[in-house]
């Protein structure tokens, strides 16, 4: 009898962590796991037949709550699934959680409830929360009104002339994309702007015309950005997967007003900074104190935690201080794809979260192995002159896939934003981040973990370059609209550049 896991949202890491979940072999564990997609993107289902993945997918009539709630409900009542984890945090942020409770399902669900969802939907109150335990942050914040710009003005400009920098937040679910950094200053009117562009029409649905807009103003966090996911179970219990690093801008290079945060144009596993005494710095300056806080709240239930961190170094690159940025309460995207390529037992780690007993069941993760995430999202041009991804997108095109070259080459394609003709049996761009491509590599002996990146993107390059994969725009036929960071990995070679040399 196989322990179904339902995984309910759209993006690629819905698909991944079912494909994961059905396909990985434990050396430990011997459950026969089943991964399943609730709701997912047309062209999955599809993708998947064509894979010959084992993944089996829950329609929802609808992308609302409502929908969600009553498809997972059906699904734990009639065994199609034993439990489900929520990938997007809107779900867990809208109660869906406290929806299985009101029916008597809440053990079979993981993830926080509305109370407890703060610390990712309202990030003043999780400032607070973490001053109160004492939980490391930036070393200056302020809570202001977004709509008073002087005293905006007036705070960013002391914190450029403390730390460097300031940056500016809205405080509310953002994708990932409510982070503005401002680093003189002669961008502070203009990224001020943008926010209020981009956010007002949030903030009046939220406060109306005439209450105060909360929004976080922080000291720019210097040093190395890690991430970290963790499990915890409803006694409290933990387990860290392997960290990942996360490319968040648009292009290489430092985060501008023509380099925008996106999405995620791709990831890493391990970061190249992970050591085992970060990892314990990390459990006791951060995940201990902060499962602690929720205990000690009544908010304590079997949920995945994603703290985004900065950290220091001394002169050997051990490290000094660590200290959060914000803290998640779902695996990120695209920093989870990775991980989870990385992790063998992924489906006991979640049996475990919900019954209660992670302490008996620790991460198997292939050690020997990176592994590298590209997203290839829609570039330039079009009808209308869109910019691309994540500005205008056309949608709509042809997605051309060489499958057997793919699988030959052993990379890994995970549909997102793309849809599926029934009639003509073709693949479709739906505009942003079309597919994922997933290559992992075992570092070979006397191998540099650099060396081994540098492979797997070149076998991305190769397969891009040869036309394997693409997105066919209207106005050329033998063009490629796909575009993609060709920098993936490259911290690796900065990282071991950066450790001291023996004279």
């Amino acid at each position: 009898m196989s322990y179904k896991i339902g995984f309910a949202g759209t993006d690629g890491r819905t698909l991944l962590s079912a494909v994961v979940t059905s396909t990985a072999t434990s050396e430990n564990y011997q459950d026969d796991f089943q991964g399943v997609v609730i709701r997912g993107m047309p062209a999955m289902p599809p993708f998947a037949k064509s894979m010959q993945w084992p993944v089996k997918f829950i329609p929802t009539t609808d992308n609302s709550k409502k929908a969600y709630a009553s498809a997972i409900i059906d699904a734990l009542k009639n065994g199609s699934i034993d439990c489900v984890v929520p990938m997007p945090e809107d779900l867990l942020l809208d109660g869906l959680v406290d929806i299985l409770e009101e029916v008597g399902l809440i053990d079979y669900i993981i993830g926080l409830n509305r109370k407890g969802s703060f610390i990712e939907g309202d990030k003043i109150a999780c400032k607070h929360l973490c001053h109160e335990y004492n939980i490391p942050v930036a070393d200056k914040w302020y809570a202001v009104d977004a709509r008073n710009y002087e005293e905006v003005l007036t705070k960013c400009l002391v914190l450029i002339d403390q730390y460097g920098g300031a940056v500016l937040k809205y405080p509310y679910s953002a994708g990932g994309k409510g982070s503005h950094i401002i680093l003189n200053s002669w961008e502070i009117k203009e990224v001020y702007d943008t926010l209020i562009k981009n956010y007002g029409k949030n903030y009046k649905q939220l406060f109306g015309k005439k209450s105060e807009w909360p929004l976080l103003i922080e000291s720019r966090m210097s040093g190395v950005e890690i991430s970290f996911i963790i499990f915890v179970d409803k006694n409290g219990s933990f387990q860290i997967l392997p960290t990942s690093m996360d490319y968040p801008e648009r292009f290489p290079g430092q985060a501008s007003k023509n380099n925008p945060i996106t999405g995620g144009m791709g990831s890493i596993s391990p970061h190249p900074m992970e050591t085992s005494q970060l990892i314990q710095m990390a459990a006791k300056d951060i995940f201990q104190p902060l499962i602690n806080a929720l205990k000690q709240k009544n908010m304590l239930r079997p949920c995945m935690l994603y703290p985004g961190c900065f950290l220091s170094f001394n002169g050997n690159m051990a490290p000094t201080r660590i200290r959060v940025c914000e803290i998640n309460i779902r695996p990120p995207e695209p920093e989870w794809q990775p991980i989870i390529r990385r992790t063998r037992n992924l489906g006991a780690l979640i049996k475990a979260t919900i019954e209660g007993n992670l302490d008996e069941v620790t991460p198997e993760v292939r050690s020997d192995q990176i592994s590298i995430c590209v997203a290839l999202v829609t570039g330039s041009g079009g009808p209308k002159g869109q910019k691309g991804y994540p500005w205008s997108c056309t949608k709509g095109e042809l997605v051309d896939i060489d499958f057997g070259y793919l699988k030959k080459k052993k990379i890994q394609v995970i549909p997102s934003a793309m849809t599926y003709s029934v009639e003509e049996g073709i693949f479709k761009s739906d505009g942003s981040r079309v597919v994922y491509c997933n290559v992992n590599a075992t570092v070979k002996s006397g191998e540099s973990r650099a060396k081994a990146a540098k492979r797997l993107r070149q076998k991305i390059l190769a397969a891009f370059e040869n036309g394997k994969i693409k997105v066919i725009p209207r106005e050329n036929p033998e063009g490629n609209r796909l575009d993609f960071r060709r920098d993936i990995g490259k911290h690796f070679d900065i990282a071991e550049g950066l450790l001291p040399t023996v004279v």
